[in-house]
């Protein structure tokens, strides 16, 4: 991961919350089975665009892009197209390196950063949620995210990681093919970025710093 930001999530989360107020949206707390979070979250960004609102414009790019294995190169020239980052309030960045990756800032969710990194035939998309040194009781706090992840956000997957300054964090990362659709890219970092903001509030009572 790069170190450009050490945010905890907790401090987007707020950001997140702020910006749906100020857009005039109101919270609505839902009970659905668990097989049928895909189908909520996309029915809830269209509830989040004012009636009849249009249809995006990247859809034609999108469809262009089936069957092309990415590079990071190759994604950040077609990310940087897709309506998201042309028209919305959120921002992306290559960074080159021995490995190149993306910095990308999504607007919708507080300007909370991502990255996103090609490696091999993977497409790896990564968030920093907190440092280990911020939870309360890191035994009992690993055991309630390895009983309740999956229940929570299935497409993603909660880790540890070892920063270059020596200090461990929380990682929430996902994955998918290098030949995936652009669409099924801007889905993964879309879901990645909101169940960000879901495991801040799922867990935010374990944390020494609550959001």
């Amino acid at each position: 991961m790069n170190a450009m930001e050490r945010r905890s999530s907790a401090y987007y989360q707020r950001r997140h919350r702020e910006r749906l107020r100020d857009k005039g949206l109101v919270k609505k707390e839902l009970w659905v089975l668990p097989e049928f979070a895909d189908e909520l979250l996309v029915v809830e960004k269209r509830m989040r665009q004012p009636r009849g609102a249009a249809p995006g414009r990247g859809r034609v790019e999108r469809a262009m892009s089936e069957g092309k294995v990415w590079t990071a190169e190759g994604l950040f020239d077609a990310l940087a197209q897709a309506d998201e980052f042309v028209y919305g309030e959120s921002h992306i960045e290559l960074i080159d390196g021995a490995q190149a990756s993306l910095h990308l800032v999504m607007g919708d969710y507080g300007d909370l950063p991502l990255f996103l990194a090609v490696v091999g035939e993977q497409i790896v998309v990564e968030a920093l949620l907190w440092p280990v040194s911020h939870v309360r009781d890191p035994a009992a706090f690993n055991e309630e995210v390895l009983r309740t992840h999956k229940v929570i956000f299935p497409l993603s997957t909660i880790g540890i990681e070892t920063l270059a300054d020596g200090e461990s964090v929380y990682m929430m990362f996902g994955s998918l093919s290098a030949a995936s659709s652009l669409s099924n890219v801007l889905y993964e970092i879309e879901t990645l970025a909101d169940n960000v903001i879901k495991a801040t509030e799922a867990y935010e009572q374990l944390l020494l710093e609550a959001a």
